[in-house]
């Protein structure tokens, strides 16, 4: 969250930050309460003085009725004392509250505007070759890949080879759920851990975390109080389903005091994710691109304030070192305003495009979040000099599955309707070179 003093200080830039972003935030209700928080806070620390200094006078009195008459005193200012702190930490419960609901502020680089203001920083061809732009392009005037006539989109590529089954999906679960058979559920399993052994060679420690967590985790990375329309939650108990393996990994030091030698930490997870995706008729939800359940792999890291800049351009390194060696197109943006998530202060977003489909896919976001999830999750560490400082979180996926399966699907189809595996996966799929149909 940001803090209050950032708010109270900074109030004309949360407020356009609010406009960038397109959200709202009970911003003068918030103020309101924290000038009736600094009010009532003075007036306590009066009354405690108060206290304090009668408690030291009626040990000096000599006379018994002016000890009598200071005690009747001080039983009064404390009566009006218990009050007033009551009154003080109910103010504090509501502005925390209210806190709850403000968003990230931006850095200054993020594009203004929605998602078509967007801009494309990078493109890769596929083939090794790749243009770092020096002049970012907006993604609403960014050329598209020529279209490829005779591609198959992977709904029926999938279908075709026998590996995707969207009617015993439904059957078990509804719309949108499939199942992957055989060789699909044996590439998908292929493709986790081959993303996770990548990762580890990078110095991520992996982790296997729980999929179900406490409100007040989901309240530390941002998702609660505001989405919780979004996500899924275990009825008669205080347990929801995670959208992100971000959720449990960033909690893990939530309450405690890292030592500065500990920091920075990298980690790595494998999770099934869980989202209460809103979904419509149409061309641009067939297939496996969107749904209430999918897996992915995910990077968190835990860095020093001074450090988060350079961490997230390292992380979205590490993650494009997967996208490389798979063989599609893809290409980098850095969101807009109105396109960050809620605790974000940038991301950067790695599409991959998926020429049977015709469209790009987001395979990974990859996102700087400053001290904002620090403070939520009371995450800290003790510097070099002794200090207690909040830690910086960043996030990136390393990559989400299922897209980048459709998009391996639709880029490497042949000709015969097989479709050629990436050389990094074969030895993960016992030297298998391409999926044929199978029964």
């Amino acid at each position: 969250m940001l803090s209050i003093q950032t708010i109270r200080e900074r109030t004309d830039d949360v407020r356009q930050s609010l406009r960038d972003r397109h959200s709202d935030a009970p911003l003068d209700a918030i103020l309101e309460l924290d000038e009736g928080r600094r009010a009532l806070l003075a007036d306590v620390e009066r009354m405690r003085r108060d206290r304090n200094e009668a408690a030291r006078l009626i040990g000096a009195a000599k006379d018994a009725a002016e000890r009598q008459r200071l005690i009747d005193a001080q039983r009064a200012v404390s009566a009006d004392l218990d009050g007033l702190e009551g009154r003080l930490r109910e103010t504090e419960r509501e502005l925390d509250a209210l806190l709850l609901y403000v968003p990230n502020l931006p850095h200054p680089d993020v594009p203004i505007g929605l998602e078509a203001d967007s801009v494309v920083i990078l493109e890769g061809d596929g083939t090794g070759r790749e243009a770092r732009l020096g002049t970012p392009i907006p993604i609403a005037h960014a050329p598209h890949p020529e279209a490829i006539a005779g591609l198959l989109p992977h709904w029926e590529l999938g279908v075709n080879l026998g590996i995707l089954d969207f009617e015993r999906g439904t059957k078990i679960s509804g719309a949108p759920f499939y199942i992957l058979r055989g060789d699909g559920a044996r590439l998908q399993r292929a493709l986790i851990t081959w993303m996770l052994d990548v990762h580890r060679e990078q110095g991520y420690l992996e982790i296997y975390p729980p999929v179900l967590v406490r409100e007040e985790m989901l309240v530390g990375t941002g998702q609660l109080p505001k989405f919780a329309n979004t996500m899924f939650h275990a009825e008669g108990t205080d347990l929801w389903l995670i959208p992100t393996a971000e959720v449990p990994v960033t909690n893990m030091y939530r309450d405690e005091i890292l030592d500065a030698p500990s920091v920075p930490l990298r980690h790595v997870a494998y999770t099934p994710c869980f989202r209460h995706e809103q979904f419509s008729a149409g061309r641009e939800v067939r297939g496996i691109k969107r749904g209430y359940q999918f897996d992915k792999v995910e990077m968190v890291q835990f860095t020093e304030p001074e450090h988060s800049w350079v961490a997230l351009h390292a992380l979205l390194e590490d993650a494009l070192a997967i996208i490389r060696p798979l063989g599609l197109r893809y290409r980098v943006l850095r969101l807009a305003t109105g396109d960050l998530t809620f605790a974000s202060a940038m991301t950067y977003d790695i599409e991959v495009w998926a020429p049977g489909a015709n469209e790009w896919l987001e395979v990974s976001s990859v996102s700087n979040f400053l001290d904002f999830q620090a403070r939520r999750a009371n995450l800290r560490y003790r510097d070099a000099a002794g200090r207690v400082q909040h830690l910086h979180t960043l996030n990136g996926s390393g990559v989400a599955l299922p897209r980048t399966l459709a998009a391996i699907l639709e880029a490497h189809q042949q000709p015969d309707g097989s479709v050629l595996l990436p050389e990094v996966l074969r030895p993960y799929l016992g030297g298998m070179a391409r999926l044929e149909r199978q029964p």
